[in-house]
């Protein structure tokens, strides 16, 4: 896709000496145990490609060890690929220069971390600043940048507090701010609310749901947590030792699960939450004249409309009848969820 804000091609990066000699030899096609043991190198990434469309938040997940911190690190080379390419905004990060590099990490990347780095001698404002201070920017326009982005984000009232004096929460919105001051065109979380309490977690992940809209952001985000990823991704890469295994729709992820492991993953995923209209519609029969729904309506949102009506619905794409869905459709998907559970 020419018009990807993110494109990954071939992507590796394999740890150990003489790692560069490895790709494109039969000792590229051994499991992560088999070429450690032959050679003593370790895959961290294997031949990953994707497209990230703009404005589209793009999950990588996995299990620990599966690759997926190695692969966001690679993609503003703070892990040096081995091999591959990646372009962000038209440029090639791998063959960049340090300048180029530098350049593009300050304006066109910003990265959240799990552990948040927050600077403890700097109060919130200038914590959010920070990254506009490094480029030059004058003190009066970041001061006033810093506190559109702190009002943005939630912290209005804590622009003189140190980081010391904030909750976990508070803190990773401080992460967030300096993160989004710069006006980055690509947000890369790097399992951003692992370490926060799950009610806060929760109010993380809305928060990152309603910058999402407001600002439209391309996002790249890490976890291991498939109801983060199912929650936040418009599209889920689930990753095992270093390699793609499945690239999705979140209901793609959970009605098509491409081998045993996706299929474990999302075993427990409650179906009617996340599987749309089109997995369990069926064709037309005959002349339907019930209530309209899209076709990429989650069925536990359609539920009521079904099961309120005598009768068949009607499931549209756009304006094209494509299926029908009654109330045996809808139950059948709750009735498999309780035997599940």
């Amino acid at each position: 896709m020419s018009d990807s804000a993110l494109s990954v091609k071939n992507l590796w990066k394999i740890f150990g000496k003489g790692a560069d000699g490895i790709i494109g030899t039969p000792d590229a096609d051994l499991s992560r145990a088999e070429l450690k043991e032959k050679t003593g190198c370790v895959v961290g990434v294997k031949d990953v490609s994707f497209d990230v469309a703009p404005g589209e938040v793009f999950v990588v997940m996995g299990l620990s060890g599966s690759g997926k911190s190695t692969l966001v690190r690679c993609l503003t080379r703070l892990i040096e690929p081995t091999a591959g390419e990646v372009v962000i905004d038209g440029h090639d990060i791998v063959k960049a220069s340090e300048s180029e590099l530098r350049d593009l990490r300050r304006t066109h990347t910003s990265m959240v971390f799990q552990h948040f780095g927050l600077l403890p001698h700097r109060q919130v404002i200038d914590n959010v600043a920070y990254g506009l201070e490094i480029r030059g920017v004058g003190r009066k326009e970041r001061r006033a940048k810093a506190e559109e982005i702190v009002q943005l984000v939630g912290l209005s009232g804590y622009e003189l507090s140190y980081p010391d004096q904030l909750s976990g929460g508070m803190q990773q919105r401080v992460g967030l701010a300096r993160a989004l001051a710069n006006d980055p065109s690509l947000l890369l979380f790097d399992e951003p609310f692992s370490a926060l309490d799950p009610l806060i977690r929760r109010d993380m992940q809305n928060e990152v749901i309603r910058l999402h809209h407001e600002l439209g952001k391309t996002m790249v985000f890490i976890t291991h947590d498939l109801q983060e990823a199912l929650k936040l991704g418009d599209r889920i890469l689930i990753m095992r030792d270093g390699a793609m295994v499945q690239i999705g729709t979140p209901d793609e992820v959970v009605g098509a699960p491409a081998d045993d492991y996706v299929r474990d993953f999302t075993s427990e995923v409650p179906k009617s939450h996340v599987l749309t209209l089109k997995w369990v519609m069926r064709e037309p029969d005959g002349t339907v004249d019930g209530p309209v729904l899209q076709a990429d309506q989650v069925v536990r949102d359609a539920a009521r409309t079904v099961l309120d009506h005598q009768g068949p619905c009607r499931v549209v794409d756009g304006d094209t009848l494509v299926g029908v869905v009654d109330d045996e459709d809808i139950l059948r998907v709750v009735v498999a969820e309780e035997a599940t559970a």
